[in-house]
């Protein structure tokens, strides 16, 4: 066979059939259309806000999909075909600038997410994400309602835990500040209460404190600790003034359970998928020592200290 033109290009287009045969069109043909456990229809609104997303390709940062190798992420469940039945096209993406999305539904209420998209920086003050503050509080409002439609009915449900202690936080908030500090330290487990910072204050551990603050936390509580940092405008209850806790029993206990755990309702997140326990510690510290003027660090009870420790 001479090598003409015309082979030639039979040859290549026969080839990239065969890709597409292989590649396209037969995982196609054997996908899955079962709804999953999870699937439901989205609303009218929350369709509008998948367009927005669309529109301004929140998929080149942000995948949508959690395979089994990913449990490292901290997710609690791998994606099924069956999870994206009515999505056309799918928002699957191929990298992770930012976060995976595909649970994003319910872990965070939603003022936290319109102060995260006005400016990513006043909640992730580390943050690489553009702000979006030009799409307008209407087309914010709706992006909010996709974001937190992702995870379906899983998401349904955490929406509506988000809901029920946002009514309580805005009650105790309310009601005054000592009433405010009371009900926190009360969702704190009782055994947490009285456990002190097993760690020592030192100026390494105070400047480490001091660094993860700047990356985690100055956006909502401030430079100062007394909440009035940039995402404030936009939260509510609003972010915790540390200065009104001076005087009250706060043990390393409770403010490292609330960093780790987050509290369900307000704008404060959980911490545990994105900090080592030494590192809670020793923002707690830094919080404790500067903003409430006390600090257990390295008090009674104490156990064996860590082979590093001076």
């Amino acid at each position: 066979m001479r090598m003409t033109p015309a082979v030639i290009l039979v040859g290549v287009l026969s080839l990239l059939a065969a890709i597409a045969l292989t590649m396209v069109y037969w995982p196609y043909a054997q996908q899955d259309r079962t709804p999953s456990e999870i699937f439901r229809a989205r609303t009218a609104e929350e369709e509008a806000g998948r367009l927005i997303y669309i529109q301004n390709g929140c998929v080149y940062c942000h995948s949508q999909s959690i395979r089994a190798f990913d449990w490292d992420m901290g997710s609690e469940r791998i994606a099924q075909s069956g999870d994206y039945i009515a999505d056309e096209p799918i928002q699957l993406g191929s990298q992770r600038t930012g976060p995976d999305l595909s649970q994003a539904g319910g872990e965070h209420p939603d003022d936290w997410h319109i102060a995260h998209f006005i400016n990513p920086r006043y909640t992730r003050p580390s943050s690489l994400m553009p702000p979006f503050e030009w799409l307008g509080t209407e087309r914010i409002d709706t992006l909010t309602r996709y974001v937190q439609s992702l995870g379906l009915k899983a998401a349904d449900r955490r929406m509506e835990r988000q809901k029920h202690w946002k009514a309580e936080s805005i009650k105790a908030y309310e009601a005054g500040v000592e009433a405010n500090a009371r009900w926190l330290a009360e969702q704190v487990p009782e055994g947490w209460r009285s456990i002190p910072n097993p760690y020592p204050t030192s100026a390494a551990a105070l400047q480490r404190g001091h660094r993860i603050y700047q990356y985690y936390c100055i956006g909502c509580h401030g430079p100062i600790g007394d909440g009035m940092g940039p995402a404030q405008p936009w939260i509510y209850p609003p972010p915790l003034n540390f200065t009104t806790l001076t005087g009250r029993e706060i043990s390393g206990g409770i403010i490292y359970y609330q960093l780790m755990n987050g509290i369900t309702g307000t704008a404060m997140p959980y911490f545990k998928r994105d900090l080592e326990s030494q590192k809670i510690w020793e923002v707690g510290d830094y919080i404790a020592h500067y903003f409430i003027n006390q600090s257990d660090a390295n008090h009674e009870p104490r156990g064996i200290d860590a082979a590093w420790e001076p």
